[in-house]
């Protein structure tokens, strides 16, 4: 299926091809009448243009989070050179690549080649054709909307992998996951966690009344609820059928028993719309907290936390019980 997947996004990124939105590039020129020339030519062919004066603010705007990735420098420069802002580049490690064309004015081999070793993707050589600009411009263009293309890919294959479909919470494996780096951090840290184990209160019944349709609907708009009632670094996950576990770093067991009442509170405040048709549903939490310094398995944080909804579900359902850690 992860396969199907792939092709499936792949294809989509060659019939889509490049974003309609004019691609910015960066001119770094110390001569205003050579940045003129250029910004008009480039304007012409559709691109947003940035342009300074020298080395050094060609450094600083490629550093910005919304730097262009595509830049024509050239050779020399106040402060910074252009090989030298192209070297500074590619010790970035930044996720975007940024695609770089330097203008000169030497014809020697050896200095063609210091340039592209620095980090250059093309050059082209004063005084140049703007035809011949355009043309080389071309490649770089693609790339960029090519990485930007197989970037979007690869962020909705980890989506595809990490997040469950239905509810668009953490799926078991990943809220596992978050859980074994929080417990690591709660150790490193001494700060206590906080961890809420929680089902919907007779989901079968609901499912074998109104359909397992209605039931997903439930369990979408449920998981919404939980979502709006933590914070932002906690982390929700849909760990099984209708059950559900939450993470909650630096929470101590009072803090933890309140954001679970908060969740318990959100679902029984508020019946659920199924297409006009309104359904009251409550849902029962288990919740426990490793005090900070101590060390523990997910496995036993999970049992406890279990064993405490198992006793909610016992003593009636639509309540929090607290689970102690022995």
């Amino acid at each position: 299926m992860r396969g199907a997947v792939t092709a499936e996004l792949i294809e989509e990124i060659v019939d889509n091809g490049g974003s309609n939105e004019p691609m910015p590039v960066l001119i770094a020129d110390d001569s205003p009448v050579s940045r003129k020339i250029l910004e008009a030519s480039l304007r012409k062919w559709g691109f947003q243009v940035v342009s300074v004066g020298n080395g050094a603010q060609a450094w600083e705007a490629l550093q910005r989070e919304d730097a262009p990735r595509l830049a024509i420098l050239d050779w020399m420069m106040p402060g910074l050179s252009g090989p030298e802002v192209c070297a500074l580049v590619r010790q970035q490690r930044r996720r975007y690549y940024t695609y770089l064309l330097l203008l000169t004015s030497r014809h020697e081999k050896e200095d063609v080649i210091a340039g592209m070793e620095a980090g250059a993707d093309d050059y082209l050589v004063k005084p140049f054709d703007s035809n011949e600009l355009k043309v080389r411009l071309g490649p770089g263009r693609r790339i960029v909307e090519l990485q930007t293309k197989l970037l979007e890919a690869q962020d909705q294959l980890r989506e595809q992998a990490t997040r469950d479909g239905l509810t668009k919470l953490w799926n078991r494996h990943a809220i596992f996951d978050i859980l074994l780096r929080e417990l690591a951090r709660s150790q490193r840290e001494k700060s206590p966690l906080g961890i809420v184990m929680g089902d919907i209160d007779k989901f079968k019944s609901i499912n074998d009344t109104y359909g397992h349709m209605a039931g997903d609907s439930v369990l979408r708009e449920i998981s919404q609820r939980i979502q709006a009632s933590v914070r932002a670094y906690d982390a929700a996950g849909r760990y099984g059928g209708e059950e559900f576990l939450v993470v909650l770093p630096r929470c101590d067991a009072e803090q933890t028993f309140v954001t679970a009442e908060r969740i318990r509170n959100s679902i029984q405040g508020l019946p659920v719309d199924l297409g006009g048709r309104l359904l009251d549903v409550t849902s029962s939490f288990g919740v426990t907290s490793l005090p900070g310094g101590l060390a523990a398995t997910p496995e036993r944080l999970i049992r406890v936390a279990d064993e405490a909804l198992y006793e909610a579900k016992k003593q009636g359902r639509n309540r929090t019980h607290r689970g102690i850690l022995d």
